[in-house]
């Protein structure tokens, strides 16, 4: 695998982190733009996983850290789903301006909700997959619910999110109920795979049917049977790439 690492500039203004995985054999048969899930990196194992099967499918696929996540800089604390939201078109930029703008985007969990509010401004994406994405943000809330009367009076707290300290601001809570991912789902006008597990105990399977409702053709649902919602299982992860590559190969450019 050919792998660099490479930096570009995030919605806030702050070096991001990413790694661009790239076949060594002729040109990629597209570019693939991944969202981590929250609080994750571009280093979790599903990441990791699904970039090796699609790279090893002929596929270029770009992952990053989410400002103040990961190897990027920036202040974790300050950033909102807004601006997720802006570091993913700012991936997608970097791509297009040095390489090729992302055919397919993908994203796990919150990230997966990312890219559905993000596809609209990456015109050259014709194809959208998530991964146990919520089918609205604010879902990620109750991850930290018995801190949010704390967040909500004195502006932030400190909250435990899968064994590490986060800091929460009331601007993140402010954002996120703002959010409506409904309407950009049904405005999408690119290709929709939806993948979720029915024993994902962290986002409910009926967030995946009220995402497939909202969308309209073309789309698809893939049921990940017995998949918990970080795809710990390397046949979980690899068989989510094997699906993604023969789905993704309809969109790519050059085909359609």
């Amino acid at each position: 695998m050919t792998q660099e690492k490479i930096t570009f500039t995030g919605e806030s203004g702050d070096e991001l982190a990413g790694r661009l995985d790239i076949p060594d054999d002729g040109e990629p048969r597209g570019y693939v733009l991944f969202a981590h899930c929250f609080t994750g990196s571009k280093d979790v194992l599903a990441a990791v996983r699904i970039a090796k099967a699609l790279w090893l499918r002929g596929f270029a696929v770009f992952r990053f850290d989410f400002t103040g996540l990961g190897e990027s800089q920036g202040d974790f604390a300050n950033t909102t789903f807004s601006s997720n939201v802006g570091d993913l078109v700012a991936a997608a930029a970097y791509l297009r301006d040095n390489r090729e703008a992302p055919a397919v985007l993908i994203g796990h969990s919150l990230g997966g909700a990312a890219v559905l509010a993000a596809a609209g401004k990456i015109p050259e994406a014709r194809a959208v997959c998530t991964i146990g994405a919520p089918a609205d943000p604010e879902h990620v809330v109750n991850l930290f619910a018995d801190a949010r009367e704390e967040i909500e009076a004195a502006g932030e707290a400190e909250v435990t999110i899968g064994g590490r300290a986060f800091r929460i601001k009331n601007s993140f809570l402010e954002d996120i109920e703002a959010q409506s991912l409904e309407k950009c789902i049904r405005d999408l006008k690119k290709a929709l795979l939806v993948f979720h597990s029915p024993v994902d105990d962290i986002v409910d399977i009926e967030n995946a049917g009220r995402i497939y409702r909202a969308a309209r053709h073309p789309k698809s649902f893939v049921c990940l049977d017995g998949a918990d919602h970080m795809l710990t299982g390397r046949a979980d992860a690899y068989y989510v790439a094997e699906v993604i590559s023969a789905w993704a190969s309809r969109y790519n450019e050059e085909t359609a």
